[in-house]
């Protein structure tokens, strides 16, 4: 089994951090854009598309910044963290994917979040 390798991804976002960050960190905010379906408990996330459920543990998370999730069957070193970076000068915000994926699905993870995150873009109306 070939190793997994992080990959980064940027995405300009017309939103202020504090209304993104609900929408990367809540259930109800991430139901709109991510998965058909995610609740919580003690930290852990259940994300369920068509059905299918995946489990990912909070690992970390700065209120408007950056939240951070393992799916809990991955590899150790792995995660998949989503930052919210604001420019000082500008205030332009950008949304920053930091995922895990072996090199022959790296293309195919950053198509699926080009499209999440093009469904998120919508969903904010930015």
């Amino acid at each position: 089994m070939s190793e997994k390798k992080k990959f980064n991804i940027e995405y300009e976002i017309k939103s202020s951090p504090r209304i993104l960050y609900g929408f990367l960190s809540e259930p109800n905010g991430l139901t709109q854009w991510f998965a058909d379906d995610v609740s919580v408990r003690d930290q852990v996330y259940t994300f369920t598309w068509d059905g299918e459920q995946q489990k990912a543990k909070l690992l970390a998370t700065k209120e408007n910044k950056l939240v951070r999730f393992k799916w809990v069957d991955d590899e150790p070193q792995c995660y998949f963290e989503m930052e919210i970076l604001q420019d000082e000068l500008t205030n332009d915000v950008a949304l920053s994917i930091t995922d895990f994926a072996t090199e022959e699905a790296i293309a195919e993870r950053k198509l699926i979040w080009d499209n999440q995150i093009e469904y998120l873009i919508s969903v904010l109306g930015a």
